[in-house]
């Protein structure tokens, strides 16, 4: 089992910035992914972005140049910075972790392929 707990999700106005942070517990060393993915009101989980053990990352091309994922093992968290934040990044952001099938790179952002999940923290981006 592992453990995922965000932190860091906020309400700033549009062009701001947030942190968010993943801190992960448990079993770490049976998932080679960790990813953000978040889901507007309505609207499907999306992938924002991932990254691999072997330091592989993966972003959505809508937050490309403008999010950073990171990761620093020795905390087992990892970390989004969010960048020009627009109204339509707001929404809930998860972290998931697991070790999606096949390629990585395919599969890097498909929520079916993360089994743990945390609860969510809430960004919000007003106009």
């Amino acid at each position: 089992q592992v453990q995922l707990v965000e932190s860091g999700g906020d309400s700033v106005q549009a062009g701001g910035s947030l942190r968010l942070s993943c801190a992960a517990s448990g079993y770490i060393s049976s998932v080679c992914s960790l990813g953000w993915f978040r889901q507007a009101p309505g609207k499907e989980r999306e992938g924002v972005a991932a990254v691999h053990n072997a330091g592989y990352i993966r972003y959505v091309e809508s937050v490309e140049g403008r999010f950073t994922i990171s990761r620093d093992n020795a905390k087992n968290t990892v970390y989004l910075q969010m960048n020009n934040l627009q109204p339509e990044d707001a929404g809930m952001y998860f972290c998931a972790a697991g070790c999606p099938s096949g390629s990585w790179w395919i599969g890097a952002l498909a929520a079916g392929n993360y089994r743990y999940w945390g609860q969510g923290t809430q960004v919000t981006v007003s106009s």
